[in-house]
């Protein structure tokens, strides 16, 4: 992909029955990385889904952190019950929750700014917030911590608690610094799925200046189809992704590894 990324299309075409298709040979030059630039809005979209996808991530480390502390370290009945049910969810495909969730995230109240005075206006389409809110809760992160923090030994509650420590002080400052790696995995596969959206977006937002990258594809296959600029721009929205890969891939196995192994 990046190497034809650098190549225009005919030397593209010219190299597929042989393996110069991957290598840097020929015309080599980044004209169709300016020309994505020129064609799309590129920065922009690219400022949005790191904007949506950072504060997605940030919000569902928070929530999806507080419920499975809730479901491993505190006592309540049914907590087995209510962590089947979430699991379950699972099982549901999204295509099946979009069109309800549309008409429901339409009757939502939003907020509005008319000058200095603050006002209430109904529906979340065509906003940032319909991309991020629906998202922030996860079965699988909150499967991921509770499974994480069940391995973190209660007797730091029981002495947290002697101190006369609350829940909260508990979940923040002795249960949270133990939880880098898990922290580091639901990071990655939370920030995945929303730097990847393409359904969601297209159903509920129409002002291209509040569009993701993922949206910007289909803007490389109107009118005439530039292979050379579609595998430039996918280089330039899969950069994001493998640095944060690399970035936690330590912490990433390190979970991975822990809440997969017992004993």
């Amino acid at each position: 992909m990046f190497v034809s990324s650098l190549k225009p299309d005919q030397q593209i075409f010219g190299d597929l029955s042989s393996v110069a298709a991957f290598l840097p040979i020929g015309n080599i030059s980044f004209d169709n990385y300016a020309a994505v630039f020129d064609r799309v809005p590129a920065a922009r979209f690219l400022i949005n889904s790191i904007g949506i996808s950072a504060i997605t991530v940030l919000l569902g480390i928070l929530v999806n952190s507080l419920a499975a502390f809730a479901l491993s370290r505190m006592s309540m009945r049914g907590k087995s019950i209510i962590l089947t049910l979430i699991i379950a969810t699972l099982i549901v495909p999204f295509e099946t929750l979009a069109l309800p969730l549309v008409w429901w995230v339409n009757q939502l109240p939003s907020l509005t700014l008319d000058g200095f005075s603050l006002g209430f206006s109904k529906g979340w389409i065509d906003t940032y917030q319909v991309q991020i809110i629906p998202f922030i809760a996860n079965a699988f992160s909150i499967y991921l911590f509770h499974q994480y923090f069940e391995s973190i030994p209660k007797e730091l509650d029981e002495a947290a608690r002697m101190d006369g420590a609350g829940w909260f002080r508990i979940y923040r400052q002795v249960v949270m610094p133990l939880s880098g790696p898990a922290v580091a995995t639901v990071a990655i596969l939370t920030f995945l799925p929303a730097w990847n959206s393409y359904l969601w977006p297209l159903m509920v937002v129409q002002t291209e200046e509040l569009r993701p990258v993922m949206v910007g594809v289909q803007y490389f296959f109107q009118l005439n189809v530039s292979w050379g600029e579609v595998m430039a721009y996918a280089s330039l929205i899969t950069l994001p992704v493998v640095a944060l890969f690399i970035a936690f891939q330590r912490s990433f196995v390190n979970s991975i590894a822990s809440s997969g192994v017992k004993g």
